[in-house]
């Protein structure tokens, strides 16, 4: 099973999901922003991806230039924001058989779906 950590208004996400849906693979579309998404699912998603929580930040969103920028804070703390401010994700996120990788752009899912 494939999941895609989607967000249906982004471009760059429906890129990635038509991307992995077009392999015929079965997909699991998990829209976190409107479904939600715990902190310790975040956790999760960095250590799949091999990165540190603000490796995973959409730093061009203005809540993060407004709010968070230049600030000094830790793993858990990210984890936390990202929870609770979902849009801040970067996206789409493919995660397939304990690895996930993000797909900007979508053929970076490849990376991951040819060794499933």
């Amino acid at each position: 099973m494939i999941t895609v950590y989607h967000n249906p208004k982004c471009r760059k996400s429906r890129a990635g999901l038509d991307y992995v849906k077009s392999t015929g693979a079965e997909v699991e579309v998990r829209e976190y922003i409107r479904e939600g998404i715990s902190a310790n699912e975040v956790k999760q998603l960095t250590l799949l991806l091999g990165i540190k929580p603000i490796e995973l930040v959409r730093t061009q969103e203005e809540y993060y230039r407004e709010n968070l920028k230049d600030q000094n804070l830790t793993d858990d703390d990210w984890y936390s924001i990202l929870s609770e401010n979902p849009r801040l994700i970067k996206r789409p996120v493919v995660v397939c058989d304990g690895r996930a990788v993000l797909a900007d752009p979508p053929e970076k899912a490849g990376l991951i779906l040819n060794k499933a």
